[in-house]
């Protein structure tokens, strides 16, 4: 019976039909669709006119689609780099033998399960001008309190106002009002990537750090000629991943600057809530599915770039 099975070459493609099927409808068959309404005017009631790659064109011609494209790039530059080292920074904390490790790992993935929405409207309230506690704090360290969500200056801009200099619009960097929601995401997502880390640390082989100290090698000789190394996997792993969801971004800035998201001055407007607005808010659907498309290039060319440069630096063992 066993080795009719075997010999049954269609066996495996019967084994694997049901996740071909559930793929090839919920996945693929959407995906393609978006791709066919991005080259119409699309509205709300359906097709309008065929377009070609009139909506791509647009796009570069679009202000608002520069502006959010820019923004975008802002938030994965702040959130990515700041991620994946703080996480490696807590997780090697958490791997020495201390009290109460469970407590501390626990209390570091507890943001990761909890609602996005819910996480979003606390640090809403936290970065309130009036009475949020980050006003609070800055108050007690005898600094001016800063109008956070509602600031549209470049954080250089703020930084630098008490010696009255300015800059320029596009070296201010990121709004003070996007680097409260990079850092709102920051704390959000940094317990899965402590846990990812952590796996790995505990993974690599105990010997290594024995024969290193026998050797005489110090903490920072081990950390970079045995914990990097054997960790570059896990790290290759958490930097394409955080940087894809990075660039996904979107129930933190429609929550947390709601009820018009981009606000202010549209310097928190994402592609993907820019995507929303064009497809959910002025029906045009053809212009918003050209919008998902270029995202979807620009994170697949970012992917693959990241696996020609990085991944050479990956050592598997």
């Amino acid at each position: 019976m066993v080795n009719n099975y075997k010999e049954n070459k269609f066996w495996p493609w019967l084994i694997l039909l049901p996740t071909i099927v559930i793929v090839a409808v919920f996945r693929l068959a959407p995906m393609l669709y978006a791709l066919f309404m991005s080259f119409f005017d699309w509205g709300l009631a359906g097709a309008r006119r065929f377009v070609a790659f009139g909506n791509y064109f647009n796009l570069f011609l679009d202000p608002k689609f520069h502006k959010s494209l820019l923004n975008t790039f802002y938030y994965v530059l702040g959130v990515v780099p700041a991620s994946l080292f703080i996480a490696l920074f807590i997780a090697i904390l958490l791997n020495q033998k201390i009290r109460l490790t469970p407590v501390f790992r626990t209390a570091l993935f507890i943001p990761v399960i909890t609602s996005t929405v819910a996480v979003s409207l606390v640090w809403k309230w936290i970065f309130n001008p009036r009475m949020g506690l980050a006003n609070f704090a800055l108050k007690a360290l005898g600094m001016k309190p800063a109008l956070w969500l509602e600031e549209p200056a470049g954080i250089l801009n703020v930084i630098l106002a008490p010696l009255h200099v300015k800059l320029p619009a596009l070296l201010a960097g990121p709004s003070l009002a996007m680097c409260a929601i990079i850092i709102m995401s920051i704390w959000h997502s940094i317990g899965y990537n402590v846990i990812i880390f952590l796996a790995g640390l505990q993974s690599i082989p105990r010997d290594y750090y024995e024969a290193a100290q026998l050797d005489g090698a110090g903490r920072w000789a081990t950390f970079r000629n045995i914990t990097w190394p054997l960790l570059s996997p896990i790290t290759f792993y958490v930097l394409i991943m955080t940087t894809i969801t990075s660039f996904q971004v979107f129930i933190q800035i429609y929550t947390m600057q709601g009820p018009v998201g981009g606000n202010p001055l549209g310097t928190t407007r994402v592609l993907v809530y820019y995507l929303y607005e064009k497809g959910f808010a002025d029906w045009q659907m053809g212009y918003a599915n050209a919008i998902a498309f270029v995202l979807f290039l620009i994170i697949l060319g970012l992917t693959l770039i990241q696996r020609k440069v990085v991944e050479k630096r990956v050592h598997y063992q």
